[in-house]
């Protein structure tokens, strides 16, 4: 009776023996010198290289750092790198692009590839074998790889004496030894996983065990190219720990910092905005930001409530966050997680009330959009006087005169509508602690409240998980910190109006 897991391998090699017999088909007219020729020149230009020998892998242009990824891999011989690529980005296609590269060419002569388990190390290993067993063109060109002695799904060793094994995590790495020659390729895929991330010492024995079992299978003499393909899917996780030690870490996520794609040929926008519409928002930072979002230890919960009519409330404002500079201990903006921010606040009664929403990584002119669609809300709602603040620290006064500014008054000339803009210089201490120091206490004592009717609007939603993501550590609180702008303008006025001491006047105080 055949095994599930052997069931699943069966599949998936019909999967790729039935894709493989759609590649294109060798020349055979080719003579042994031409043959020789062409050959030379491909392996001169390794992309060239991948679009012959791994046509149905090629469907798209590699983007520009994707070629430079592999150009320090093939220009290292001893290399450490941690490639965080997002969901998409085809990690696992380029690393065996470039192990069937450096071991068909001669370079690199005993491979371990090594996942969380066993059998998905065995899956993971999978298409290396089918290229070498099925391939016709690297058949022709270099070839029958396939060997009479050790041929398994998990282990093979070529005729030209190249040694592919499939590893798990934890298990025995001794004995890889492929006669004289040590491990001097180790590919290590799919590390981590949800269920370990949960618990660090799990996480501290897999690394543990990498960097004490896995890594001295190596010669100390002879080069070895270490290379880490995994997303970011926890806040400490093996890649995270990996990343410390590796001569480079590259981070690249579905979309840049602007919102563009960061393989435009491969992924349009419209594809992505498919993804974003169907996925959870915390999912989509996990999976293709880089950015694991789980439950902060600041905010528990947040309240919604029904608020009073926003023409009732003594204060009302809008405030608003371009996200243009990052100086604070988060690296979101780095990573292109960051977010444009409008919220509109009202004040009554000791209470703050949200009434008004907008979160979201976009453009330049959407985000002056939403400022004019602010004021348009409030100017429907009957709210006078209106105030729309921008925060503008130092960092960023370029941006807004250059950029911000500009698109404003054009739209005012457009719409014929004058905005009551007002930049909000004010010095801002660290992120985190401003969104705990002001906003914390507020929830916590139900003084906080997300009007009723926009929970659910998809803007909302962001906010709702960057709030409950707050922690010291989070890479992405843009919502909330343009939640604290609002909040700490509203207060520092409401201060300023129940003050009853004045300059002069001490001797007529009571206690």
């Amino acid at each position: 009776m055949i095994k599930r897991s052997e069931k699943s391998y069966l599949e998936l090699w019909d999967e790729f023996k039935a894709n493989m017999g759609r590649s294109k088909p060798v020349d055979l007219n080719e003579t042994p010198s031409q043959r020789k020729k062409r050959r030379e020149k491909l392996e001169a230009n390794p992309e060239e290289w991948n679009k012959y020998y791994l046509a149905d892998f090629c469907t798209s242009e590699p983007a520009t750092w994707q070629v430079a990824a592999s150009r320090r891999i093939f220009k290292n011989p001893e290399w450490f790198e941690v490639r965080s690529w997002s969901r998409e980005l085809a990690k696992s296609t380029r690393a065996m692009a470039e192990v069937l590269y450096l071991t068909l060419t001669g370079k690199k002569h005993n491979v371990l590839l090594v996942s969380n388990s066993y059998d998905n190390a065995e899956r993971l290993l999978l298409p290396y074998k089918m290229q070498l067993e099925l391939n016709p063109r690297i058949i022709a060109d270099y070839g029958v790889q396939q060997s009479l002695g050790k041929w398994e799904a998990g282990e093979f060793t070529t005729k030209k004496g190249v040694s592919f094994r499939a590893l798990g995590a934890g298990q025995s790495p001794r004995g890889t030894k492929n006669d004289a020659k040590r491990p001097d390729t180790i590919i290590i895929d799919d590390i981590d996983t949800d269920a370990e991330c949960l618990n660090k010492k799990r996480i501290k024995k897999k690394v543990k065990w990498i960097f004490e079992a896995l890594i001295p299978t190596r010669s100390v003499s002879e080069p070895l190219l270490l290379l880490v393909c995994g997303n970011i899917i926890a806040k400490y996780c093996c890649v995270t720990e990996l990343a410390k030690k590796a001569d480079k870490h590259e981070i690249i996520n579905l979309e840049d910092k602007n919102g563009n794609s960061t393989w435009p040929q491969k992924n349009k926008p419209e594809n992505i905005a498919r993804i974003k519409q169907m996925t959870p928002w915390s999912a989509y930072q996990k999976e293709y930001c880089n950015n694991p979002t789980s439950e902060g230890d600041t905010f528990k919960e947040i309240t919604y409530g029904k608020a009073p009519k926003i023409s009732s409330c003594e204060i009302v404002l809008a405030y608003s966050d371009p996200s243009t500079s990052n100086k604070d201990k988060s690296q979101g903006a780095s990573k292109g997680v960051s977010h444009k921010s409008v919220v509109v606040i009202g004040f009554k009664a000791m209470h703050f009330y949200v009434y008004w929403v907008r979160l979201d990584q976009t453009s330049n002119s959407k985000f002056v959009d939403w400022l004019f669609e602010a004021e348009i809300y409030m100017v429907e709602e009957n709210v006078d006087p209106r105030r729309v603040y921008i925060e503008n620290n130092s960092l960023q006064d370029p941006f807004y005169q250059q950029v911000i500014k500009p698109l404003i008054t054009e739209k005012n000339k457009a719409d014929g509508v004058h905005l009551p803009i007002i930049p909000d210089s004010r010095k801002k201490p660290d992120k985190f602690f401003r969104v705990e120091g002001t906003l914390e206490p507020l929830n916590r004592n139900g003084y906080l409240i997300f009007d009723e009717k926009i929970r659910g609007n998809p803007h909302m939603v962001r906010m709702e998980e960057q709030m409950l993501g707050v922690s010291e550590d989070a890479q992405v609180l843009d919502g909330p910190d343009a939640l604290e702008g609002g909040v700490w303008i509203i207060k520092s006025r409401t201060a300023k109006k129940t003050t009853t001491h004045r300059v002069g006047k001490r001797q007529n105080m009571k206690f």
